[in-house]
């Protein structure tokens, strides 16, 4: 598995005057694209036993975390500037509770047949659903911490494959 580092010396979606653009990807060829991102909410022991529990005032949180990244990878076209709508064929978000943490650890991966990859997807995907554990549990603490939000592989595309150390 060979990891690539891709450097550019242009942005993409920056004209020469600054103007922004979406990038026309017409011609490039629809591969398989998956991406995988990770992140977690720290918080106390006290606020995970909750959350394990599922006493939460508002609900179960690990399952409403689960729906809200899923609904926030299919519309990330519409939250982040310049990111083309995409298709996606499959998106899977684990929300597991980690003792270690103390906290909740969430991992997205997103797949598409298409132009363009899903970091994007993926990376909102897990903001989303970290976001949505904090509004669930905040009233209990808010002193919680989303933390460690990144992308962890990708594959597809002419950049090829990429994999966090």
């Amino acid at each position: 598995m060979k990891t690539v580092a891709r450097s550019s010396k242009k942005l993409t979606h920056l004209g020469v005057r600054g103007e922004a653009h979406m990038v026309d990807v017409s011609a490039k060829p629809a591969t398989e694209r998956i991406a995988v991102a990770e992140g977690c909410v720290v918080m106390t022991a006290k606020t995970l036993d909750l959350v394990r529990r599922g006493d939460a005032k508002k609900g179960d949180v690990l399952g409403t975390a689960r729906i809200a990244g899923i609904m926030a990878a299919k519309r990330t076209h519409e939250l982040i500037p310049l990111c083309h709508p995409l298709a996606v064929s499959q998106i899977e978000v684990d929300v597991t509770p980690d003792t270690r943490l103390p906290g909740v650890k969430v991992k997205a991966r997103v797949k598409v047949s298409g132009k363009t990859g899903v970091e994007m997807e993926a990376l909102t995907a897990v903001s989303v659903a970290c976001l949505t554990i904090y509004d669930m549990v905040k009233a209990v603490e808010r002193g919680m911490r989303i933390e460690g939000i990144r992308l962890v592989e990708k594959s597809g595309g002419r950049s090829g494959h990429y994999r966090a150390e």
